[in-house]
């Protein structure tokens, strides 16, 4: 029994339990939020994984995407990559493997975490075909739901499926055109053997038989967002809107047949349209859990997109967005090494601190670092910081004369100055 039927029938399982514990809320406001569509916690039947609430009046949740390429196939630095992500706070891991062994790479990843481990199928699909017959386009769609049912039996929790990507929405793409082209990868892959078929998305057309696999195995679905911006001039373009609509259409189905249900969006995009578009996705779904994937508020900073990802996922957290997906300095430019992995998790995990502070009026732990800091006391600060081990090297690498102080300050510390004749305690 699924944990939508388990909410509905008003019973909290363990799960529910500890994500209310995690969050500090009632149990019940969980229950409720999964009987309603609003809350998900992905789960699998074939592994047992930390609980990881995700949606409406939860933290914002951070995911880390690694995987191999067809240019670098590395499964040992890819069970590195999934272990430092866990230990800098990832909460969820999406394993996108292009090269190598599909099954086993994912095998051994998903070992190697106990976090919810999230794919996307029609990778694989599609690979196996060009491998199998020289081309994706020759794809057979038995092939693409054999793959999802085996990549749910390995224990993955949840799924990015390219559900919204229909003939209506390719009409839509091909009638305006996009400045920076189709940055999906499953989204090109799908709308490529379309065309060449001139047949539906089985993934759409079959929608009923996709979701009775999701929920034989008890797999979270994501709706896929192949349509979303690669570049900021076709941000809430007419194609993302429309995948955005059939998405949402199709979210209340799968909500209704027991499969937990997120929705994807959406790409590059300027900060003065992130508002809007977290408040037409959340309407539109029927407060669905966002999955906000980016977003990237500006196109010219290649190497530090993580940085500019982190700028978008603040603003989308502080408006409503639930989980994003972090982004490395390599965006663009490289299939990223355990240490790009560091650095995005940690820079999202800021970001969706900075958005929990607007959102859920979440500011305690900033509350005890400024007294931390007003009162000196080092060992407390590196305690609160996001990234303590970080904090205490650069402190340590440029030590003071002055133990209470730092360099930046040295002898004229304002903190200490001030100390001796004011009281500041509140």
């Amino acid at each position: 029994m699924g944990l939508i039927t388990e909410a509905k029938n008003g019973r909290l399982t363990e799960e529910m339990k500890q994500v209310a514990k995690d969050e500090d809320v009632e149990p019940e406001f969980v229950r409720r939020g999964i009987a309603s569509g609003r809350i998900v916690i992905p789960v699998s039947p074939y592994r047992r994984t930390k609980p990881c609430g995700i949606g409406k009046g939860l933290c914002t949740k951070v995911n880390a995407s690694i995987g191999t390429s067809s240019d670098i196939v590395d499964m040992e630095m890819e069970i590195k990559k999934a272990k430092v992500a866990e230990k800098t706070g990832a909460d969820t891991l999406m394993e996108l493997s292009t090269g190598g062994d599909f099954y086993e790479i994912r095998r051994r990843v998903i070992d190697s975490t106990e976090l919810s481990v999230g794919s996307v199928p029609l990778y694989q699909a599609f690979i196996e075909a060009i491998r199998r017959y020289g081309s994706a386009v020759d794809m057979k769609e038995d092939e693409l739901f054999r793959i999802t049912a085996e990549q749910a039996k390995l224990g993955t929790n949840f799924m990015a499926i390219h559900t919204g990507i229909n003939l209506l929405t390719v009409e839509r793409l091909k009638k305006q055109g996009r400045f920076g082209g189709l940055c999906s990868r499953g989204g090109a892959f799908m709308t490529a053997w379309m065309l060449h078929n001139e047949k539906e998305n089985p993934l759409f057309s079959e929608f009923d038989y996709l979701l009775e696999i999701m929920k034989e195995h008890e797999v979270t679905l994501s709706m896929g967002n192949g349509m979303r911006a690669g570049a900021i001039h076709d941000s809430t373009d007419r194609a993302q809107i429309q995948e955005l609509i059939i998405n949402s259409e199709l979210s209340d189905r799968s909500h209704e047949a027991g499969v937990q249900t997120m929705v994807e969006g959406p790409g590059h995009i300027p900060i003065d349209e992130i508002e809007t578009n977290v408040k037409l996705m959340k309407r539109l779904s029927g407060e669905k859990p966002f999955y906000m994937l980016g977003p990237l508020v500006t196109d010219i900073a290649p190497g530090y997109d993580h940085i500019v990802a982190a700028i978008g996922a603040s603003l989308s957290s502080a408006y409503g967005a639930d989980f994003i997906c972090y982004v490395t300095p390599a965006e663009h430019l490289a299939l990223p090494n355990v240490e790009d992995v560091r650095q995005g998790v940690i820079t999202a995990r800021i970001a969706a601190h900075i958005g929990d502070m607007i959102k859920n009026d979440d500011r305690q732990s900033d509350l005890e670092m400024g007294r931390a800091r007003r009162d000196l006391k080092w060992e407390k600060m590196f305690e609160l910081a996001i990234d303590p081990e970080q904090a205490r090297a650069v402190r340590d690498s440029r030590s003071p004369e002055d133990e209470e102080a730092c360099t930046m300050c040295g002898n004229y510390c304002a903190l200490k100055i001030v100390k001796q004749s004011f009281n500041f305690e509140r």
